[in-house]
């Protein structure tokens, strides 16, 4: 499956795929039922013997038929012929959680090492399933805890996400390695412990030695920097490389978090591309973890990224984490200078290259984030400072370059049903955001670089209330842009003399 160019979070056990990469904070929760299945898949669906392999006893442990298991065994029947995929007897008694079976099959000299054409071992499997009786009796019948699939994953990681405490000790008991690292990112059991919301797994892997600061691998992907630019933006920058404690920040584990903070995490670690734990759970809309973080001493002004974590914060609308960075000093003029990756979290949240110089409380007023804007203005952010774009705060406020016909005021595309009614449902946030804007001293006549004003956006939205108080404040309806276009020829009236919307960039009605 291929991974979205946004976060790393650990690969997910496979079946017959590849193990998820590093993607999107997915911190999923498994239940017992759901993770049965996936053992049930991860043995593969067909059943095809293995050369002439007999296959009665597998048969029999599938249909959990334990009469026919008890005779076969009686009647010394092969216990490791396997499937064509090599699963065995040992394989499928440990999917079934059957501990009776399993006992029985080892006792019969059923190898406990067995792997599937994939590396699967029984040892795995009973890590999948949450089994920790399964998992010390297949130790003590001599499973070596540091076999890995194909992809170098463990039962220690398996556990790791999926296990319990006495699972995890039965493992490290045994000589499992704590710090082997899977293949394809290199990432360890406590990475895969830290998305998880299972703190007891972290506890115990940091009290056998796990290294609270390990670094996955780095790599360098193409990214894009911004929803919309042009492809000559794609670049290639170093992603992933996170610790336990990113990996936690991610995910919103403020358990997590604090057990590794605790055990000497660095609070201020930066991943390759510059993020700060700070930075990557406010942009991750974890606002607890970065509360926990801004308690324990995290930088709030880090900005080597390009941006803040109170741009990422306004970016993900967060008013609460807004106010705690400004409490712990947080710049609110810093201004934005690279863009973030394009996609975060399945969703299209990112700060685009493209808005150069924006501050916090411009992307505010972007974003119409009325609350925010007021928090940052008490804060002592600067209500006039623009980007390099040339556009107001006032003029983003009022609308100004908003597609509005497949995306909202993010730039999230969201289909032109749904925009059109965000459209109509956004007059009072635009509303406020202008009224604001003005209140703290914008230009109600400023111009951006195409010649537009606040009152251009406004009526090309076809927000009746923002034009009239825009007017009310002295904006000037025969204002031109570089087009040669004025407000007031952007009007389209319906038959009852009121705004409908602004004609679009062709010159046309679009009401």
């Amino acid at each position: 499956m291929a991974a979205p160019l946004v976060s790393e979070a650990p690969p997910w056990a496979g079946w017959r795929v590849r193990k998820m990469r590093d993607g999107g904070r997915f911190g999923m929760r498994l239940s017992s039922k759901w993770m049965a299945v996936a053992a049930v898949a991860w043995l593969g669906v067909a059943v095809v013997a293995a050369g002439n392999a007999d296959l009665r006893l597998i048969e029999a442990i599938q249909d959990q038929d334990h009469e026919a298991v008890r005779a076969l065994l009686a009647d010394k029947v092969d216990v490791n012929a396997a499937e064509g995929d090599g699963a065995t007897a040992l394989h499928w008694a440990v999917v079934r959680d059957d501990s009776e079976v399993v006992e029985a099959l080892l006792g019969a000299g059923a190898d406990a090492n067995a792997a599937n054409d994939y590396g699967v071992t029984p040892l795995l499997l009973a890590c999948t399933n949450r089994n920790a009786v399964v998992v010390g009796k297949l130790l003590d019948a001599g499973a070596d805890p540091n076999a890995a699939t194909e992809m170098g994953e463990t039962a220690l990681m398996t556990c790791a996400k999926t296990g319990t405490a006495e699972a995890l000790e039965a493992l490290l008991d045994h000589g499992a390695k704590v710090d082997a690292r899977e293949a394809s990112h290199g990432q360890t059991a406590l990475m895969w412990a830290a998305t998880q919301e299972n703190p007891d797994a972290v506890r115990v892997l940091l009290a056998r030695g796990a290294d609270v600061d390990a670094r996955s691998d780095t790599h360098l992907l193409p990214v894009n920097l911004g929803v919309g630019n042009p492809f000559e933006d794609f670049v290639l920058q170093p992603q992933r490389g996170s610790t336990p404690l990113m990996f936690a920040a991610r995910n919103g584990r403020v358990d997590n978090a604090r057990l590794l903070l605790d055990a000497g995490a660095d609070v201020n670690v930066k991943a390759p591309n510059g993020e700060s734990a700070l930075v990557l759970a406010s942009f991750s809309d974890q606002g607890k973890v970065a509360a926990l973080l801004l308690e324990r001493g995290a930088d709030a002004m880090a900005a080597d990224a390009g941006y803040t974590a109170l741009h990422t914060a306004v970016s993900r609308g967060d008013a609460e984490l807004v106010k705690a960075l400004c409490a712990h000093d947080a710049d609110p003029n810093a201004r934005l200078t690279n863009g973030s990756l394009q996609q975060r979290n399945l969703n299209f949240y990112s700060l685009s290259a493209q808005l150069a110089g924006a501050t916090p409380f411009w992307l505010a007023a972007k974003y119409a984030e009325v609350d925010i804007m007021r928090a940052l203005a008490d804060c002592g952010a600067d209500p006039l400072l623009m980007p390099d774009n040339g556009i107001t705060p006032l003029m983003a406020a009022a609308g100004q370059g908003w597609a509005t016909r497949a995306s909202n005021r993010r730039g999230q595309g969201i289909g032109v049903d749904a925009a059109l009614l965000l459209v109509q449902a956004g007059e009072h946030s635009t509303l406020e955001a202008t009224r604001i804007a003005l209140d703290l001293g914008g230009d109600v006549n400023a111009t951006d670089p195409d010649g537009n004003t606040a009152l251009h956006a406004a009526v090309r939205l076809g927000y009746q209330a923002v034009v009239d108080l825009l007017i009310e404040h002295g904006a000037r309806l025969d204002a031109k842009n570089n087009n040669d276009q004025s407000p007031q020829d952007l009007m389209c009236i319906d038959a009852e003399g009121r705004l409908v919307r602004g004609q679009g960039r062709r010159g046309s009605c679009s009401g």
